[in-house]
């Protein structure tokens, strides 16, 4: 896991759509503060500073609330589907010594040998729950799958998970595994695919079934 990292965000005044679009339009991005049986606070911060903090998948920051510090952890995002920039952002107040529950990205490492034996490598769970310190959270899960054969599957009881932090996540869940491809039916479906409809041939067809019969 890696350092916090200092956010400085300002209290927002107005509120709406119309708000929301204006400051999207200058660069900064509307969000919340709540938690810890205080007032939700609305912020704006620059989407400059909060974008590679976002897409590095840390989770605990210190706000700087216009001078006032508070600690907190990204609980949701909202990226705008088009242009991938954070399109609004909540943070929830946190006490460093209290145990809170998130979601943890996991991160594949290396090039499993089933791949090169005509496997096909599935990613199924792209994160897990955990809980843990607040300070203990880490940024990602790594997956090392360098030595994962065809028919080989990684299972979430078998991660490496730092010490301090449970997984709440099923243990047998699937993480990753290498399937067997059926080749002839891939082939069978891309040449279907990629073979042109006769549309001359089925008018001619249609209309010899239309047709009614000659009388001899």
């Amino acid at each position: 896991m890696s350092a916090d990292s200092k956010v400085s965000v300002k209290k927002r005044q107005k509120l709406g759509t119309a708000e929301t679009r204006r400051l999207r339009l200058e660069g900064l991005v509307p969000g919340i503060i709540y938690g810890h049986q205080q007032d939700p606070q609305p912020v704006m911060l620059d989407e400059a500073i909060i974008h590679p903090i976002v897409t590095s998948g840390h989770k605990v920051v210190d706000l700087d609330v216009e001078g006032t510090l508070e600690k907190a952890i990204i609980r949701d995002v909202q990226m705008d589907p088009f242009s991938r920039l954070v399109h609004h952002i909540d943070f929830m107040r946190i006490d460093p010594n209290e145990r809170v529950t998130v979601d943890v990205a996991i991160e594949l490492k290396g090039t499993a040998p089933g791949v090169m034996t005509g496997g096909m490598l599935e990613h199924q769970l792209h994160s897990i729950k955990v809980d843990c310190l607040a300070y203990q959270i880490p940024d990602s899960i790594i997956v090392k799958v360098g030595e994962l054969q065809l028919g080989g599957v990684i299972h979430v009881k078998e991660l490496e998970i730092p010490a301090g932090v449970h997984v709440q996540t099923p243990g047998d869940s699937i993480v990753v595994h290498v399937v067997k491809v059926n080749t002839k039916e891939i082939e069978a479906t891309l040449l279907g695919a990629a073979e042109p409809e006769v549309i001359g041939k089925k008018v001619d067809a249609e209309a010899e079934a239309a047709a009614p019969a000659k009388k001899k």
